[in-house]
This record gives C-alpha cells, structure tokens and sequence, in this order.
C-alpha cells in the first residue's frame, strides 16, 4: 500500500468516527446529548444559538472530508491485490 493510501485510510478513520459523534451529539426535539451538555447555551426549540450552528458546520466539514477520502481512496487504491 502506498504512503497515500495509508494517510487517506487514517483521515476516511478520523473522520468516520468524528462523523458518528457529532450526529449522536445533535439533539433531537431537546433530547440529544448535545441539549444535556450545554442546554442553557442556545435556544433548543429553534436550533439557532452559537453552539448548534457549529456543530451543524463541524458535522458538514467532517461528512464532507469522509466522502472526498473515499472518493480519491476509491481511485487510488490498487486493483486486484490482497494485503
């Protein structure tokens, strides 16, 4: 496997998991895990305080850092070999 396949596999990692607890952290209807750590800091009903805008951001970067990855894993990774 090639260097930039062994960074691309680390950051689609990286990513994968970062994707998977910001949307866990989103609150659903003022029950998310989000609402439980900081639910004084924004208004929960409409979902427009400082702190649900960034994670709504940080989960678009990172969903959309997980989907270049595999994209360019997907034509760089070599065909047709195992291990």
């Amino acid at each position: 496997m090639s260097p930039l396949n062994i960074f691309l596999s680390v950051v689609w990692g990286i990513s994968a998991v970062a994707s998977i607890i910001l949307v866990l952290m989103h609150s659903g209807k003022g029950t998310g895990v989000s609402d439980m750590i900081a639910s004084s800091m924004y208004n929960s009903n409409a979902g427009s305080g400082v702190w649900e805008k960034n994670l709504d951001r940080l989960t678009v970067i990172s969903v959309c850092v997980f989907v270049a990855t595999l994209f360019i894993f997907m034509l760089t990774f070599p065909q047709g070999t195992l291990g």
